[in-house]
């Protein structure tokens, strides 16, 4: 499962990675909304958000995307992951109606607590969208009930405290950290945050139903952007050859199983 950021480093490049994401083996796409204030994420996705608004991508033309997107792949899921405040402001129903005609399948919104369910949650399952809740290593078992209750799609384990890109745990911690959950819910459960090379990928997905990888996806666009910022000539190249590898070794593993 991969993390890239809408319209990062431009509009035009930003769909060329999106259209190519499944071709280099992404099983599922998580594509970023952008935010001027995304609390949950480290360094790298606040500078691809700060670079995607700068390049004037908005919720709308995100949503412009994966309907071009989905002209050549109506198959690859792809889960919208942001803040509430956008949504909010774009309006919760024509959002949810908007999401689902462009084929968004489901939506990761890391500020909204299931305590605020009513606020998008349900909207969102009574639209057709799968609505993913987060789980960390501090939920614990008296939590996780109410935290998976209305999650729908799968359930998406942060492996570590703290902010994207942010350190990474140890296999063992995740493995048991993925049983626990399971004992609560029957949902695919996704593993994210600390993944960075296709061996790290391959771990966690021998103990997990998917292995998320996003900060170092992201990296390699800022990797190669020229000295102005743009995109260099071979950004999308790169950043696809980083996902086929990180598939290769995933399904290496998996081969093995």
């Amino acid at each position: 499962m991969t993390y890239v950021m809408s319209g990062d480093p431009d509009l035009e490049t930003g769909q060329a990675i999106l259209n190519g994401l499944p071709g280099a083996g992404a099983d599922i796409i998580e594509l970023g909304m952008a935010f001027s204030d995304p609390m949950a994420d480290g360094p790298s996705i606040q500078a691809a958000a700060i670079r995607a608004l700068d390049a004037g991508v908005t919720l709308k033309k995100t949503l412009d995307q994966v309907r071009t997107f989905r002209i050549e792949d109506d198959e690859t899921p792809i889960v919208l992951m942001g803040y509430y405040n956008p949504i909010h402001h774009y309006g919760v129903e024509a959002f949810v109606q908007d999401a689902k005609e462009a084929g968004a399948d489901g939506l990761i919104v890391v500020d909204l607590p299931p305590e605020e369910e009513s606020e998008l949650c349900i909207p969102a399952l009574q639209g057709g969208l799968n609505f993913i809740y987060l789980t960390t290593p501090t939920t614990d078992d008296g939590r996780l009930p109410r935290v998976v209750e209305k999650a729908s799609g799968f359930v998406y384990y942060v492996s570590v405290k703290g902010t994207t890109g942010a350190g990474s745990a140890a296999v063992s911690d995740i493995d048991a950290a993925v049983k626990r959950i399971r004992k609560h819910t029957d949902l695919p459960v996704a593993v994210g945050f600390g993944i960075t090379t296709p061996e790290a990928a391959a771990d966690v997905a021998a103990v997990s139903d998917a292995a998320v990888v996003g900060s170092a996806l992201v990296n390699r666009v800022r990797d190669n952007l020229d000295a102005d910022g743009k995109a260099g000539p071979g950004l999308v190249d790169e950043v696809l050859g980083f996902v086929g590898d990180l598939a290769a070794s995933v399904r290496k593993t998996q081969s093995k199983g």
